[in-house]
């Protein structure tokens, strides 16, 4: 007899709930972005609690919200954003869970999030991932293409997949808590930052910029003091990778994240590098960042 099949059921999703794997590398040439993940490193823990392969599809859950009922017993994880979660039994008796640990979900018990204490997004992953079709290779919601599974709706069922044959080593990961209000986000001049004053670089870096409310997983509009130009007009399409820091003539940078567009005309006068783009994708609007120069 075949195992039952296990789903997430969706009750409700918050200001705004995807499905996110580790997207799609290597398809830029073909005009297809990477997405995936805004905060690949939360991903990649939570599934790594679970054993499931790193690149497993989860929920990428903005600001909290989420409410989701188990279909099967489920065995999940949570982390990046940590908000109050609770885990409603069918008798009614409810329960704190915590993040970054492992937490059974009993078949018809309801999960709770509410809004993170700090952070912006927080992933919820199942033991067995997230079994929704693959669109080019990946299971991500591209929200700027429009590839990928659709974003979940209540009364949705998603499937969960089979289980690993491995176990879980370790049922809890202490991970240092949120870097402070104002994080401080490493660069790598460049590749177009001839195009800009030689006091560009240094206005970059001296004063911090506010993270604007036009901001998502395309890219985090940014306000503060204005990036000077040493060259008009405009560049060819050039590609663009996460963490570029773009200035379109305003002089006010776009930090560009997990779904950013293949290429872009405004030069590019710095690039953020990868393992602080994670930081930048769990910064709030209102929020303010800071640069500095990568020194090695």
């Amino acid at each position: 007899m075949g195992e039952a099949v296990r789903h997430l059921e969706v009750l409700a999703t918050g200001p705004m709930a995807t499905v996110q794997d580790l997207g799609r590398p290597g398809l830029a040439h073909l005009g297809v972005g990477r997405s995936g993940a805004a905060d690949r490193g939360a991903l990649r823990l939570a599934n790594r609690l679970l054993a499931n392969p790193e690149d497993a599809a989860a929920l990428e859950i903005t600001l909290g919200g989420l409410k989701v009922r188990a279909h099967g017993d489920l065995l999940v994880a949570l982390a990046g954003a940590p908000c109050p979660a609770t885990v409603t039994d069918v008798a009614g008796r409810a329960r704190a869970i915590g993040h970054q640990a492992l937490e059974r979900l009993p078949d018809g018990a309801t999960l709770r999030l509410g809004v993170p204490r700090r952070g912006l997004r927080t992933y919820l992953a199942v033991r067995g991932g997230l079994d929704v079709p693959e669109v080019l290779g990946s299971r991500a919601t591209d929200i700027m293409a429009g590839l990928g599974p659709g974003r979940p709706e209540p009364g949705q069922l998603l499937p969960v997949g089979p289980p690993p044959t491995v176990f879980p080593l370790v049922d809890l990961a202490p991970v240092p808590e949120l870097r402070p209000a104002e994080p401080v986000l490493t660069i790598m001049p460049g590749p177009r930052d001839d195009w800009f004053t030689p006091e560009a670089l240094r206005v970059l870096c001296a004063e911090p910029y506010e993270v604007t409310a036009d901001s998502n997983r395309v890219g985090m509009r940014l306000r503060g003091p204005r990036l000077e130009r040493a060259r008009d007009g405009e560049l060819p399409p050039e590609g663009m990778v996460p963490g570029a820091l773009q200035v379109p003539p305003s002089g006010q940078p776009t930090l560009f994240l997990a779904d950013h567009p293949v290429t872009g005309g405004y030069p590019v006068i710095a690039v953020v590098c990868e393992a602080d783009v994670d930081r930048a994708a769990q910064v709030r609007p209102g929020q303010r960042i800071r640069f500095r120069p990568r020194t090695a």
